[in-house]
């Protein structure tokens, strides 16, 4: 399990930035590697140098949108799935940054520190 169980007390204000940095490294990982991937398409695809497929690909996955009009069938296609791609990348890295902080806020909401070991509160 990655996170501390219910009956643990939550982690350490150091550890729980730790974990944060991790989530956030995963998360910039995934951008990087999906810029990655739109950089090849349209570099592939279109034939745009390597600056107009970054910044299409950046635009895209930021969600603001192509700058340049694909003219190939391939190209437009390619358009097509990696915008729907870039909104799933979107709603992933939200996901994997927001889940540590979530976690925490729940886990304080729900954590005694009167319980067993079982789990069971005293009293």
């Amino acid at each position: 399990m990655i996170y501390e169980p219910r009956h643990l007390p939550p982690l350490p204000r150091s550890l729980f930035l730790r974990r944060l940095a991790l989530h956030g490294g995963a998360a910039t990982g995934i951008v990087l590697a999906s810029l990655a991937i739109g950089m090849a398409g349209y570099a592939a695809w279109e034939h745009l140098s390597p600056l107009d497929a970054f910044l299409n690909a950046a635009m895209i996955l930021s969600g603001m949108g192509p700058l340049h009009a694909p003219q190939s069938s391939a190209g437009k296609l390619f358009a097509g799935i990696y915008a729907l791609y870039s909104g799933f990348v979107v709603l992933i890295t939200a996901g994997i940054i927001g889940a540590p902080v979530v976690h925490r806020m729940m886990h304080k909401f729900h954590w005694q520190e009167d319980m067993d070991d079982d789990g069971r509160a005293n009293g």
